[in-house]
């Protein structure tokens, strides 16, 4: 036994401890039956018998009685070492600083006692403890209940260094209990609740040695699926991933202050980090820092903004790694995706390659709120952000110009926004769409504008034939000209429109195509001029307005009034005239 072991435990007995407080079940070495949570025990066990091993001022310190006795000498010397440096940290720093912090447990509590129980067994060796708030209410209202202010610690982790960050985590969650369900009777949400137990170990200064630290594993967790959702809670490592890795940014650039002011409001989750947001003087909003967050999390660069980086030297190098979409460097290209996410989910999607003019659309489905912020890579090393503004049909989309050249990559963040709070285990699947198209700037085509040969006699004195023929060379000219305006206008991405187009088709070049003739028509008939490939109702209504305003050629020859918004042959027909001057 070290000196410093033989010291703690004189002065317990000598301020008299024992006699006052300890009542008849809780007497050093003897032996109590609980009840436990068999999905965390190594034996599945549902109860299991414990002998009080140590009583230190603010705790009972129980040992699993099987597990304990089968030790070896050896063991049991190890342990008791282990045990002896966990007792003192708990009275020396984590119990103060965790109460004065964030207010204390319930106490003297149910069982009328002011200590709390630590019962320490074999759980498997992914969990590090639990609390189980069935404990603090009687045996008549929850007949599994131990009726004491208790937390759980697994004894296979008894020598790790990380032992005494799962018992803050744990403790934590004893403090919550109070502070929430007892003072205003509600529940916490299990990702905020399970936030401010996670950040307790970096509060307490046990992560500032990084390696092997609780830290160090989270961001592991967090690496394997940075896209899993902070709210929905599954009790999978990645939950404790990004919760930890959301929060260690929260208080970085907030504050504790945000985590014990939500812990004692009356407002659970996410409307009580607002509330104390506003408390403490911030003007952002949760929506803000979770989107400022999937940032940081991408660039880790306190250069390009002050917030889109971690504070802590430990997560300096930082950073997921994005989905990649290639498009080819050769010609056109055109990437079609849809895709799923969750409430409060990163999803980084990266697009590299290309040449020329770079397009990505980004559809919202499902009526789902949508973030999109967005980052510009250039080639010498400058780094933009900016958010994508959605029109009334929920689309959104982004130019970039000279992509692959000065231009190296861009970068999206669809993040989805919807529900505050009412969070289970289950959340619902928002869809998503995107497409993106490249292509490579051409020189302009050398068009020759015909001119109209001399008059060989006055208008006037002209038959029907010479003035019909002179028509002729005036269309000519025009078509010549139209075509001109086309160029500098931006162009007409292909020939002619060769077959027939309807709404639903995406993807398509030749509805691209269709899109940019409208667009060239003016507002009147396009005002919206999104150009993406997708035949959806804006381009519909569109090809609407133009057969109207050809009705004569378009519409009549199939005895209807109104158009139809299908572009069939005589549709085809007239845009390639007005295009290029062709007759089919």
């Amino acid at each position: 036994m070290s000196k410093k072991k033989t010291l703690f435990i004189v002065v317990f007995l000598t301020l008299g401890f024992l006699p006052f407080f300890v009542q008849a079940q809780n007497s050093l070495g003897q032996s109590a039956l609980f009840n436990i949570n068999s999905t965390h025990d190594l034996q599945q066990r549902s109860e299991l018998t414990a002998v009080l091993e140590r009583i230190s001022p603010t705790a009972y310190w129980y040992l699993d009685e099987g597990w304990w006795t089968d030790l070896g000498p050896e063991e049991k010397a190890e342990i008791n070492q282990s045990l002896d440096s966990l007792i003192l940290e708990f009275e020396d720093k984590i119990y103060p600083t965790l109460t004065r912090t964030f207010g204390s447990e319930w106490t003297p509590g149910i069982d009328k006692d002011t200590r709390i129980t630590v019962l320490i067994h074999p759980m498997k060796k992914e969990s590090g403890g639990y609390f189980n708030s069935a404990d603090e209410y009687p045996k008549t209202q929850l007949p599994l209940s131990n009726e004491r202010e208790m937390i759980y610690l697994n004894a296979v982790h008894l020598n790790d260094p990380r032992a005494k960050s799962f018992l803050a985590h744990e403790m934590i969650h004893l403090i919550t209990f109070n502070q929430k369900d007892r003072t205003f009777g509600v529940s916490e949400d299990v990702w905020l609740n399970e936030a401010r137990a996670e950040y307790a170990p970096t509060f307490l200064g046990y992560d500032e040695e990084y390696q092997g630290s609780n830290l160090q594993n989270r961001v592991k967790n967090f690496l394997e699926k940075p896209s899993h959702s902070l709210t929905e809670w599954k009790n999978v490592p990645y939950d404790y991933g990004v919760v930890n890795l959301f929060t260690q940014y929260l208080v970085d650039h907030y504050g504790i202050g945000i985590l014990v002011d939500s812990l004692k409001s009356r407002k659970t989750g996410i409307a009580s980090i607002n509330q104390a947001l506003a408390q403490l003087g911030f003007t952002t909003n949760f929506s803000q820092i979770f989107t400022d967050w999937a940032i940081a999390v991408l660039v880790n660069d306190c250069s390009i903004f002050e917030k889109y980086c971690y504070l802590n030297q430990n997560l300096g190098n930082l950073r997921v790694v994005p989905l990649v979409n290639y498009l080819p460097f050769v010609g056109e290209s055109v990437l079609s995706v849809n895709n799923t996410t969750k409430d409060w989910s990163g999803n980084w999607h990266r697009f590299i390659g290309g040449k020329g003019t770079l397009e990505v659309t980004f559809q919202a489905g499902n009526a789902a709120n949508f973030k999109i912020p967005y980052i510009v890579q250039y080639s010498d090393g400058r780094i933009s952000v900016d958010h994508l503004a959605f029109d009334g049909n929920r689309e959104g989309k982004i130019t970039i110009e000279n992509f692959g050249s000065e231009v190296l990559s861009l970068t999206i963040i669809p993040i989805a926004q919807n529900k505050i709070s009412g969070f289970s285990s289950s959340e619902p699947f928002y869809s998503f769409s995107w497409t993106a198209s490249s292509r490579e700037e051409k020189p302009a085509p050398e068009i020759v504008i015909p001119s109209l040969p001399p008059l060989s006699k006055p208008v006037s004195q002209m038959s029907r034939s010479e003035l019909l023929a002179r028509i002729a060379e005036v269309e000519k000219v025009l078509l010549a000209l139209q075509k001109l305006l086309l160029e500098i206008e931006g162009g007409i991405s292909c020939q002619r429109i060769t077959q027939d187009l309807y709404f639903g088709m995406t993807g398509s070049p030749q509805v691209k195509c269709l899109q940019e003739f409208l667009k060239s028509q003016g507002p009147s008939i396009y005002p919206e001029g999104i150009t993406n490939g997708n035949f959806y109702t804006l381009t519909q209504k569109a090809v609407i307005r133009f057969q109207e305003k050809y009705a004569a050629e378009i519409l009549a020859p199939w005895g209807i009034t109104r158009g139809t918004g299908y572009v069939g042959s005589t549709t085809r027909a007239k845009i390639n005239e007005l295009l290029w001057g062709l007759t089919s």
